[in-house]
């Protein structure tokens, strides 16, 4: 993410949290802060290691409680298949069902929104007598970049980074 969405990002979630009455702490902050700078998702002990970098003393209940309420204020997704986190871009909508797109090459996560599958995750839902309260849809591929690396044949004369594995699930 280049700086000025970063900034974009951080200071709609500065509004925001004023809006609601929460407090959006330094720490709070910098962890949102760290990941925006990320490709993709990232799991907490990384996180604990980028913030160790600027605040020595941080422990890893310090990253999971900044984890727990950016998930609240719905600024984050976690990836359950991964362990991991990823910042979400639609901080206006806290409770809304997301699709993330996960390269299982190069990490990286991609989300869109869900026009017609929470309606039907939500009679599905209903249907079993179950009462969904928030949904995250998870789909395993490669993106873009990594399909065309990895459907490349010229792998001693082309320019792609051919050791880069793709994870297998």
């Amino acid at each position: 993410m280049n700086s000025t969405t970063t900034a974009k990002l951080l200071t709609q979630a500065e509004q925001l949290c004023q809006q609601r009455s929460v407090r959006l702490t330094p720490q709070r902050l910098e962890v949102l802060r760290l990941m925006t700078e990320q490709p993709g998702a990232i799991s907490a002990y990384d996180l604990l290691d980028l913030l160790r970098k600027t605040e020595p003393q941080a422990k890893p209940p310090t990253v999971y409680r900044a984890l727990d309420f950016l998930l609240e204020q719905g600024f984050i997704h976690r990836v359950e298949s991964a362990n991991s986190y990823v910042v979400c871009h639609h901080f206006e909508e806290p409770s809304h069902t997301s699709a993330l797109f996960i390269c299982d090459r190069c990490g990286l996560v991609t989300e869109k929104t869900t026009d017609g599958i929470e309606e039907r995750l939500s009679k599905l839902a209903k249907d079993s007598g179950f009462a969904l309260r928030h949904s995250v849809v998870e789909a395993h591929g490669l993106c873009a970049e990594c399909s065309v690396i990895e459907s490349c044949d010229s792998h001693d004369c082309c320019e792609h980074d051919h050791s880069i594995a793709v994870k297998k699930r």
